[in-house]
């Protein structure tokens, strides 16, 4: 029960992460002309954002609320900080520093657009970063369970039966 809940707010919060980095992502890229430099790096988060929506959106489903989807989830996470990497290098210090978040904001100048997308993306990240080791926990004692119901009851040595 717990686990399932708890793959339902991950999932939850990972699609509504990805909908505003391809909300801030769209917009940007709909605000760029043809020349703007770096355009790629938007690109790739803006498909990123959409294939962590179509997961979250998949996992959701109540028949795949289990957490064998870990590969998937580790593969979203690396590919998320490396869209995290690649905004970070992007803004580098035209913006002050990368991690003062005072004008972090969806709305308002492009620093703070630019900020807001670079914590979504860390944030999603780390959302599937967890999802998929709460998976591998999952599995493993899954597998634990199921190894120490099939196998006989152990006798120690002090009860054994001799014959006589």
């Amino acid at each position: 029960m717990i686990p399932g809940l708890f793959n339902i707010i991950l999932r939850a919060a990972e699609l509504a992460f990805a909908a505003v980095v391809a909300g801030i992502t769209g917009w940007i890229l709909h605000k760029s002309n043809d020349n703007t430099p770096g355009l790629g790096r938007f690109i790739y988060t803006e498909v990123i954002a959409a294939l962590a929506i179509i997961t979250a959106f998949i996992f959701l489903i109540p028949f795949s609320s289990s957490f064998i989807h870990y590969p998937w989830d580790f593969f979203m996470s690396i590919c998320w900080f490396v869209a995290f990497g690649l905004l970070v290098n992007f803004v580098g210090d035209s913006c002050g520093y990368v991690f003062n978040w005072h004008n972090v904001a969806p709305e308002g100048d492009m620093c703070g657009k630019f900020k807001a997308n670079i914590a979504f993306s860390f944030i999603l990240a780390i959302c599937f970063l967890v999802s998929a080791l709460v998976g591998i926990w999952w599995i493993h004692r899954r597998e634990r369970r199921a190894a120490a119901a099939a196998a006989p009851p152990r006798r120690h040595w002090y009860r054994r039966r001799h014959r006589i």
